[in-house]
């Protein structure tokens, strides 16, 4: 117990590291015999898991267990309100309605229940996340699949090849990729979060001071930057450089040490970024999306649209740019500039964007994910007036919800490996908890990345896939404790 006892029978621990790093507490409480522990954000309310136990003798020990754990992870007993919260900015947007002539053809519509900004679409489904923490998985026909419930609001969802990250206000962002969330890294308390892009397992934070900090993949700092403007909504990464959108332009810095690229002024603050392989797009407050080089900054486009552009997305080969405005109208332009179109979306402006597969899935100012038919087709009868009747998508009764793993006692246990399954250890290194893999066919010098908080010295789990990196492994698929 590190010589910390249970205060009657609540327990609150909070881990504050000053200059960076986590800005979270837990606390634990005792009623006969059910144990109740509270967890997230230092100045949220948090999350809540209650475990029941056959005696209350058994309750006090597990409790008690409990705060030992995180006491060894550098928890220390603290008063609640003490400590001030992390510095959280909401995004302010206003949505008038759109002056578009004709409604865009909507298929379907999903309603979140709180304002969202996180949106991804792969082969597989589509995500959503709010500001209640809630991120949802629904099919591309509509069918909602699955619920994630996280501790803090989603800023963000961010794709990494399989893995799916939800960046959260508590500045923890979560790995997504198994039925368990994990906390996959923990932003400096001091970071206001605006944007969140991962690449390779490298994270690219961007803030509200116009700062952008970097985080690898064993969660630990890399460099930081601060740019000449502030409002930073916007950070895309690649293999060549980060692309930093802010008041100011966008800037582009090596991705190894940060050094400035090029940097690039726009036409309003940047309010929304975009990559594709050879650009970058930037929306602004001033009423257009623009093109820039890659390789040099260089202006290649600009789409105008008619009031400040909250959000913008391409095809995938560029073909057609797609842009959401603050009068809750979106916009399909040709490659170089050209209005094809303007539609209203019939609910909302889209503070973010995506497309795929012939369609057009927006995230509104009133919480909904909806998905536009974008084929010509559709399109030109829309502009008719000819829509289909969207439909009002409900979730089931018995949605499969998902929620965090607090500790290394949340993990799913398995007494063998079953075939196929690689054997992963947590041991010490330099004063630091490192993962190595056990099982062999793999390099046994990388190491693995993987999540901290489930992390104990000599412990063993059992992973489904491991892919290689730049030098390290990324499990892929679940994770469960060898016992």
């Amino acid at each position: 117990m590190s010589g910390v006892a249970l205060a009657g029978d609540v327990t609150y621990l909070e881990l504050s590291q000053d200059g960076g790093g986590a800005h979270k507490f837990y606390e634990v409480a005792v009623a006969g015999t059910v144990v109740t522990v509270r967890y997230g954000r230092i100045g949220a309310e948090g999350q809540v898991q209650t475990s029941s136990f056959a005696t209350t003798d058994k309750a006090r020990a597990a409790a008690a267990k409990k705060v030992g754990e995180k006491v060894r992870k550098g928890y220390a007993p603290a008063v609640r309100g003490q400590r001030a919260a992390r510095p959280v900015t909401r995004r302010q947007v206003t949505s008038a309605p759109s002056t578009a002539r004709a409604v865009a053809p909507v298929l379907w519509r999903f309603r979140t229940g709180a304002a969202a900004f996180g949106i991804h679409v792969d082969e597989d489904r589509c995500w959503v996340g709010n500001q209640s923490g809630d991120v949802y998985t629904l099919s591309h026909g509509g069918e909602v699949l699955a619920r994630y419930s996280l501790p803090d609001g989603v800023k963000c969802l961010v794709a990494d090849e399989f893995w799916i990250y939800a960046g959260c206000d508590d500045g923890t962002v979560y790995d997504l990729s198994s039925k368990v969330p994990f906390g996959a890294y923990t932003i400096a308390e001091d970071v206001d979060i605006f944007w969140l892009d991962i690449h390779e397992g490298v994270l690219d934070v961007a803030d509200a001071a116009g700062g952008l900090t970097v985080i690898d993949h064993e969660d630990e700092y890399q460099w930081s930057r601060r740019s000449a403007g502030t409002n930073a909504w916007m950070v895309r990464a690649d293999g060549d450089a980060v692309y930093h959108g802010h008041s100011q332009g966008v800037t582009a810095y090596a991705p190894d040490g940060g050094g400035e690229l090029w940097h690039a002024p726009t036409n309003g603050a940047v309010l929304f970024g975009w990559q594709e392989d050879t650009a970058v797009y930037a929306g602004t407050g001033r009423h257009v999306v623009q093109r820039f080089s890659k390789r040099t900054g260089a202006l290649e486009a600009t789409y105008r649209c008619d009031t400040a552009v909250y959000s913008c997305a391409t095809s995938p080969d560029g073909r057609h740019v797609f842009a959401g405005d603050s009068s809750s109208s979106v916009y399909c332009f040709d490659a170089d500039g050209r209005r094809l179109w303007k539609l209203g979306t019939g609910g909302g402006s889209a503070l973010s964007m995506q497309y795929f597969d012939g369609k057009l899935y927006l995230v509104t100012t009133d919480g909904s994910l909806v998905c536009v038919d974008a084929s010509e087709a559709a399109i030109a009868a829309a502009q008719q007036g000819s829509v289909p009747t969207a439909v009002d998508v409900k979730q089931a009764a018995a949605l499969p919800t998902y929620t965090p793993a607090a500790s290394v006692a949340h993990v799913p246990t398995v007494s063998a490996a079953p075939a196929g399954g690689i054997v992963v250890e947590c041991v010490q290194q330099g004063g630091r908890l490192r993962v190595q893999v056990v099982s062999g066919g793999y390099e046994q010098s990388w190491h693995v990345q993987f999540p901290r908080g489930i992390r104990e010295p000599g412990a063993r789990y059992v992973v489904d896939g491991l892919h290689p990196a730049s030098g390290f492994y990324r499990v892929r698929g679940e994770i469960h404790r060898l016992v």
